[in-house]
C-alpha cells in the first residue's frame, strides 16, 4: 500500500508540473486557443450570405429599349451593368471580374427569331450555364404574357420546421480539429524530446517511479489543457455566433469525449514523432507532414464533396475527418456516440496502430 502511495503522489506531481509548465507559455495558449477563434469569426462570417447574381455587361451595340431587356433587368436573376469603356470591359471579362457580355438583337433571322449574344472568356465560363437558363426562363415569360396563356400549374412554397444550418455549425467542429491537432502534436513532442535530450526522462527512467505514470502524468495534463480549450471554444461559439448543440448539454460532453478520443489519438502520434526525431528543427517538418494534409482533406474548411470520388475515399481514412464528421453529427444532426460507431471504430484502428508503432519507438534516452 505504502508503494501505491508514493507511485499517486509521483503521477499527482508529475500531472501538476507539466500542467504549470504548459501555462508558463503563452504562445501555446495563443495557438490554441485565441488562433482559433481568429479563424472561427473569419470563416463563419461571410458564408451565412446567398450567393451573389452573375455580373453581365450590357453591349450597348444591342437595343436596350425593348421587352426582353427590361424583363432581365426586373427580374434580378442577373447583375447587368454597364461600360463606357469597351477596353476595360473586355479586361474585365478576360480577369474574371465579369462574367459575361450580353447583346440583344432584336432583328429576326430567317427562322423568325431574334438573337441574343452571350459572350464570355475562360476565366467565366463556369458561370455559362447558369446565364443561359436565365435568359431561357426570361424569354419563356415574355412568350407566355404575349400569348395570353395561363399557367396550367400553381406553385406554392411551404417551409417546415427544422434546424437552421449556419455556417458556424460546419466551421467550428473543423476548427475544434485543428486546434486539436496541431496543439496537441507540437505540445507533447517538443516536451518529450526536450525532458528526453535533458535527461529527465532518463532520471525518470531510472526512479522507482512507472514508466507508464510518466506518460500518463505529462498526457493528462495536456489532456486537461486541451479540454480547456474545447471548452471555451465550444462556448464561444454557442452564446456568441449561435452554434448548434440539438441536445444542450448531453450534446456538449459528448463533444468532449470525441475530444478525448482524439487527443489519446494524436498523443501517441506526438511520441513517435519526438523518439524518431534526431534534433528539434525536424520535429515542425514532422507534424506539418502528418498535419497539413488533414487539414486540407479532412473537411476542416470546406467539404470534402468538392473533391473527386476517389479522392474522397482517400480523405475517409484520415483520423482528422472521422474526428470532424462524427463532431458535426453529434453537434448539429443530433446523434448520440453509439451512432457514430463508423467514426469511432477508424478512431479505434488508427489508436490502435500508432500505440504499436510507439511501442516499437519509444526512446527514453
Amino acid at each position: 500500500m505504502e508503494m501505491k502511495y508514493r507511485q499517486s503522489r509521483a503521477l499527482w506531481a508529475i500531472t501538476k508540473a507539466s500542467f504549470k509548465a504548459i501555462f508558463s507559455q503563452p504562445s501555446s495558449i495563443f495557438f490554441s486557443l485565441l488562433f482559433p477563434i481568429v479563424f472561427i469569426l473569419i470563416f463563419g462570417a461571410f458564408t451565412d450570405r446567398p450567393p451573389a447574381a452573375r455580373r453581365v455587361a450590357i453591349d450597348p451595340a444591342g437595343d436596350t429599349t425593348g421587352i426582353f431587356y427590361d424583363s432581365l433587368l426586373k427580374s434580378g436573376l442577373m447583375n447587368l451593368v454597364h461600360y463606357t469603356d469597351t477596353a476595360a470591359r473586355n479586361a474585365d471579362l478576360g480577369k474574371g471580374k465579369l462574367d459575361a457580355v450580353l447583346l440583344i438583337r432584336n432583328a429576326k433571322d430567317s427562322s423568325g427569331s431574334s438573337t441574343v449574344l452571350l459572350r464570355t472568356s475562360e476565366a467565366g465560363a463556369a458561370a455559362l450555364p447558369a446565364l443561359v437558363r436565365a435568359i431561357d426562363y426570361t424569354g419563356l415569360r415574355i412568350q407566355l404574357n404575349q400569348a395570353h396563356l395561363r399557367k396550367a400549374y400553381t406553385i406554392r412554397t411551404q417551409i417546415v420546421p427544422g434546424k437552421k444550418y449556419r455556417s458556424i455549425d460546419f466551421v467550428l467542429p473543423g476548427q475544434l480539429g485543428f486546434s486539436v491537432l496541431f496543439s496537441t502534436l507540437f505540445g507533447i513532442a517538443f516536451i518529450f524530446f526536450n525532458l528526453r535530450e535533458q535527461l529527465v526522462l532518463k532520471r525518470f527512467y531510472a526512479s522507482p517511479v512507472k514508466k507508464l505514470n510518466i506518460l500518463v502524468g505529462i498526457g493528462v495534463s495536456r489532456l486537461f489543457f486541451q479540454l480547456i480549450n474545447v471548452v471555451v471554444l465550444i462556448l464561444f461559439g454557442h452564446f456568441f455566433l449561435n452554434f448548434t448543440l440539438v441536445h444542450g448539454v448531453l450534446t456538449f460532453f459528448e463533444m468532449l469525449l470525441l475530444s478525448v478520443v482524439m487527443l489519446f489519438l494524436l498523443m501517441g502520434v506526438g511520441l513517435i514523432i519526438s523518439s524518431i526525431a534526431k534534433n528539434d528543427t525536424v520535429i515542425p517538418l514532422m507534424i506539418n507532414v502528418f498535419g497539413f494534409p488533414q487539414i486540407l482533406l479532412s473537411g476542416t474548411f470546406f467539404p470534402i464533396d468538392v473533391f473527386p470520388k476517389w479522392m474522397q475515399q482517400l480523405c475517409g481514412l484520415l483520423p482528422l475527418t472521422q474526428f470532424n464528421d462524427a463532431m458535426r453529427k453529434v453537434s448539429f444532426e443530433g446523434l448520440h456516440l453509439y451512432d457514430c460507431w463508423r467514426e469511432l471504430g477508424y478512431l479505434g484502428i488508427w489508436i490502435v496502430i500508432i500505440y504499436f508503432v510507439t511501442s516499437k519507438t519509444m526512446r527514453w534516452e
